[in-house]
């Protein structure tokens, strides 16, 4: 009887225990789609040369950027216990990605789109956190972060909290999720006096992002059809979110993460062109 019930035991574990291997697969599947995509994490946070990452070196630290708040390098967030987030605990990753606190009590420059990720899905917060887990420790001592002044989060409107799954049924609702969880407005709004007008220049452009690349301006990506993207089909729009290929056929340049939008699902793109197209116009 004891054997008889000690297999039965085994026999019921076996399954929950691939059940439960799957879920954790399956959500290491979708950190990697958010991090290596639509996140464009390694957009800052991998090291660049004059035609984009260096191979090897990816999640090591990254782009500089020297602001009048602040002057700080992208920082190693590879598993490496004494140059990356190795030591982090899963909740003070989740605590810096939704509220730009670190473990230390510190908040980390405002370049970081923390103010984008108060709308993350539990389950996506949970997702990058275990892929993250899954990143090569990669020894690199990146700069101390020098802070100007005091960095505060400032949250994309209509993003303050979290997305439910139910919410992204509705395609244009799923589109804005997206379209906020890749942070599109942090370049494609213009700043004044060291604050993004979301209020009132929404995606209308005009920022300068200088780097290996040279100096690239991001560009109105209202609903607007002379100055913006109004005009565009949807695979036109498409292809210069995952190809980098505008209208005209020129080339766009980085930071577009173009690279990294190649990976999205067609059902995504569709969903965010959606949102695109209900961006009130700006001239």
């Amino acid at each position: 009887m004891i054997r008889a019930s000690l297999l039965a035991l085994a026999l019921g574990a076996a399954p929950m225990g691939a059940a439960y291997a799957q879920a954790k697969a399956d959500l290491v599947k979708r950190g990697d789609y958010l991090v290596n995509g639509i996140l464009t994490c390694g957009n800052c946070h991998s090291p660049k040369g004059p035609t984009g990452d260096i191979p090897g070196k990816e999640f090591s630290g990254g782009l500089q950027f020297d602001e009048p708040p602040f002057k700080v390098t992208a920082p190693n967030i590879t598993q490496d216990r004494e140059t990356g987030i190795g030591r982090w605990t899963d909740a003070e990753i989740k605590t810096l990605l939704r509220t730009g606190v670190r473990p230390d009590g510190v908040h980390i420059a405002m370049v970081m789109p923390t103010g984008f990720y108060h709308i993350m899905t539990e389950r996506d917060l949970n997702a990058v956190v275990a892929y993250l887990r899954t990143l090569k420790p990669i020894r690199n001592k990146v700069a101390d972060p020098i802070y100007r002044m005091p960095q505060v989060e400032h949250v994309f409107p209509g993003g303050e909290k979290p997305y439910t799954e139910s919410m992204m049924k509705d395609k244009v609702k799923k589109g804005f999720y997206l379209a906020t969880i890749a942070h599109c407005m942090e370049c494609h709004t213009p700043m004044e006096k060291g604050v993004r007008r979301f209020d009132t220049r929404l995606g209308a452009g005009g920022f300068e992002f200088p780097g290996p690349w040279g100096v690239s301006v991001s560009r109105n990506i209202t609903s607007s059809k002379t100055k913006g993207i109004g005009g565009w089909t949807d695979a036109e729009i498409k292809r210069a979110i995952t190809q980098g290929i505008s209208r005209d056929g020129t080339r766009l340049k980085p930071p577009m993460g173009y690279h990294y939008y190649a990976s999205v699902s067609a059902e995504d793109l569709d969903a965010i062109v959606a949102y695109l197209r209900t961006v009130p116009a700006k001239e």
